[in-house]
């Protein structure tokens, strides 16, 4: 008998982060938990970023997943926004491999392509098929970021197996070995 997975998807962000639980037993998946973290109450960058920190260890220790999924950071034409979304993530990657927890980032073409087929599709053709392929009624969130969440959650298992990443890193030792620039 095959034994279930529980795979965290996250999509960090200083804004909204969004994440999403997905089980896969037996070939078949569910998802678990939907939801977001709302950040924009909070008055500073490093308040946002120890509640990343924080909500992602809360996430861990309540649904003990097997793997967690990260979306990685899109390069845009801010840098200032870039370096905070690199920080959130960061934060998110560095609570995961605390816990010892494998993670795999997926760049966001890669989640959509792998959602949809369409690596250019939009946030609301991502949603809706992953409606349909859950199987769900309704979706249980308004907010996008939160399906990006459990995008990367489902790209991860449909990858299962496929280096789909160069970057996976199952703890500290294997992510300071693939990012040795990051030691200064």
């Amino acid at each position: 008998m095959q034994a279930e997975k529980i795979i965290l998807g996250i999509d960090p962000g200083t804004t909204i982060m969004g994440f999403g639980i997905i089980s896969i037993k037996g070939g078949k998946m569910e998802l678990i938990s939907i939801h977001e973290l709302m950040l924009s109450k909070y008055p500073n960058h490093e308040t946002k970023l120890k509640y990343i920190f924080e909500r992602t260890l809360s996430l861990i220790d309540e649904f003990h997943p097997d793997e967690v999924a990260l979306e990685a950071p899109f390069f845009g034409k801010n840098v200032q926004s870039m370096l905070k979304l690199g920080r959130a993530q960061g934060v998110a990657m560095a609570a995961s491999l605390y816990r010892g927890i494998p993670i795999t980032e997926y760049s966001p073409k890669k989640i959509k392509m792998a959602i949809t087929g369409n690596g250019n599709a939009s946030k609301e053709q991502v949603a809706a098929m992953l409606k349909s392929l859950l199987s769900l009624k309704e979706f249980p969130t308004k907010y996008l970021d939160a399906s990006d969440g459990l995008a990367a959650a489902v790209c991860h298992h449909f990858n299962s197996g496929n280096l789909v990443s160069d970057k996976k890193f199952s703890g500290w030792d294997a992510f300071l070995k693939q990012n040795p620039d990051r030691m200064k």
